[in-house]
């Protein structure tokens, strides 16, 4: 998947962006620690409207680092889950994601 995105132009990566984000939002949230007190752009308050713990949010540093981001964070979700079902479905979305990118 990287060598593809490499291989994508600066305008097509860009309109490609918003469908690797949720994806990197997922991982985030399963493999770091909540931040007490820190709302992640986009995601709002805690249900009863204060600013609680939530999952920490990927920075977007722009799509030359964005593979970068995700490599890291689908190796510590292998490392933090090794249960075959959760390693399936992050194979499957890996692949969706592939095909996207087409």
């Amino acid at each position: 998947m990287v060598r593809r995105w490499q291989q994508l132009s600066l305008d097509h990566a860009l309109a490609c962006v918003p469908r690797v984000r949720p994806l990197l939002d997922d991982l985030a949230a399963a493999t770091l620690p909540a931040t007490p007190g820190r709302v992640n752009p986009g995601r709002g308050t805690t249900a009863s409207g204060e600013r609680g713990a939530t999952a920490p949010s990927v920075p977007d540093l722009g799509p030359a680092v964005l593979m970068d981001q995700l490599t890291v964070l689908v190796y510590d979700a292998c490392a933090a889950a090794p249960d075959p079902r959760v390693l399936a479905d992050l194979a499957a979305r890996l692949g969706d994601l592939r095909r996207q990118l087409a």
